[in-house]
């Protein structure tokens, strides 16, 4: 399964090459179209970082020892976020100053996409071998999933005296790597996965695909199913000794009770609904919008949400046991924390959800 880093990049390397966007490297060299990207972007920053003084903004911006790296609609339309950095050639380093993107097209994997763009530029354009910023403690965590470190390995002599010293930021250092493309990871880790699968196919048969269970095309199957007849069990060395029933009882209504499969559907109807009603659990009870989110799909290959496993519970024929119930709700917690950066209310949400089912299970089910 293609991560959710490479998936995303790989959505955004698509709207490039559709024209849709576009990342572009400019200063202020008196050209139209670097005036109107650059006062773009300088209205971008004074609105999405409040705390700075506009006035030092619009200096930084628009002084001409100052590089900027943007987003840019379609091929020279309006600019839509950016990082602003200036160069030191003869140091080897560059400070970045600002970086922000419009509130409009947040969310969506541009922050990344735009980190990557500045650093192939800074090494290409610029000669660079590092870049130091002062992040201040929201945007700490932003540059740590870039690759920033509070380990500053560059001499000090480089750099001291050069940039300044910012009180309550945290000095953090990127080392630039010459001899890899930070616009083309895709395609790097695209060959190595190539290479590791041919190693593995020498010595596994996990990448045979048994052809798939019909039924489920129509939303599910129609019956219980043997499970001697699910393509590619006996080939694994399933054999009829080894199935069993369950190896534990159940606690509803206080009252103690076999796990019967009668009594194991009213458990994960009372266990769904009491998923469904806790208030962290709004994220979850419908399908991911593709309008709102529009490459979830192309990263989150498997997805799960509440409405869907209530259509799979009143079939009656989709969980046949507790482990097939635990596995899609665990997928789904999967999916969040796949998709979404730890320190997103989504992550949080995914996390209080499956304690709250764990501590449910080991309230309930009885070894």
């Amino acid at each position: 399964m293609q991560g959710a880093y490479s998936a995303r990049e790989a959505y955004l390397q698509k709207l490039e090459e559709s024209n849709e966007v576009s990342f572009v490297y400019f200063r202020n060299d008196n050209s139209e179209q670097s005036n109107l990207w650059l006062i773009g972007l300088k209205n971008i920053f004074s609105k999405q970082l409040p705390n700075m003084p506009r006035e030092y903004i619009t200096r930084l911006v628009m002084d001409r020892r100052h590089r900027s790296v943007g987003i840019v609609r379609g091929s020279g339309g309006a600019i839509l976020g950016g990082i602003t950095y200036r160069a030191f050639p003869e140091q080897g380093f560059g400070e970045i100053a600002f970086c922000a993107i419009t509130a409009t097209e947040q969310v969506k994997g541009f922050g990344t996409r735009l980190m990557n763009y500045t650093k192939e530029y800074a090494k290409s354009k610029d000669g660079l071998h590092y870049f130091l910023t002062y992040a201040d403690n929201n945007a700490v965590g932003y540059f740590s999933k870039q690759g920033f470190t509070k380990e500053i390995t560059m001499a000090s002599d480089k750099w001291k005296g050069f940039i300044k010293d910012y009180d309550g930021g945290t000095l953090m250092e990127f080392v630039l790597n010459h001899h890899i493309s930070y616009t083309d990871f895709t395609g790097m880790m695209k060959q190595q996965q190539e290479a590791l699968d041919a190693r593995i196919r020498k010595v596994s048969n996990s990448h045979l695909v048994n052809q798939g269970i019909k039924d489920q095309d129509q939303g599910g199957p129609q019956r219980p199913l043997p499970i001697q007849e699910i393509p590619g069990v006996k080939e694994a060395g399933w054999a009829e000794g080894l199935a069993s029933g369950p190896d534990f009882r159940m606690t509803m209504g206080g009252q103690v009770c076999e796990a019967t499969p009668e009594n194991l559907q009213r458990f994960m109807a009372l266990a769904l609904d009491e998923i469904c009603k806790c208030e962290d659990s709004w994220p979850f009870r419908e399908p991911v919008d593709q309008n709102d989110v529009p490459d979830y799909y192309d990263v989150v290959k498997d997805p799960v949400d509440l409405q869907m496993m209530r259509a799979r519970l009143e079939s009656k024929c989709y969980y046949l046991t507790l482990d097939i119930f635990t596995a899609d709700l665990r997928r789904m917690f999967a999916n969040c924390r796949f998709y979404n950066a730890p320190e997103t209310i989504y992550y949080k949400l995914a996390d209080r959800l499956e304690l709250k089912y764990d501590h449910l299970l080991s309230s309930c089910i009885l070894a």
